[in-house]
């Protein structure tokens, strides 16, 4: 009793036409759940800060703070 030879011809064309398709479907479904999971939520987030943002407030706070060096707060 031999053991049968193996079947070298054609496996890696097999193997790929069983792998590629599930490869390209977890990718898929990797990236969905990245952009539903945190770039979605991550540009809410950024939207609901800059709805309420006020850039002249927060200049006026770090002039009065002393961090600009061209200008000086106001009480100098």
């Amino acid at each position: 009793m031999s053991l049968p030879k193996p079947a070298m011809r054609g496996l890696l064309a097999k193997r790929l036409r069983f792998h590629l398709p599930i490869a390209f479907g977890l990718s898929l479904i990797a990236a969905a759940a990245f952009k539903f999971t945190v770039t979605e939520p991550r540009k809410q987030a950024y939207a609901d800060f800059y709805k309420h943002y006020d850039s002249t407030k927060e200049f006026n706070a770090m002039r009065e703070a002393g961090v600009f060096e061209s200008v000086r707060p106001t009480g100098k």
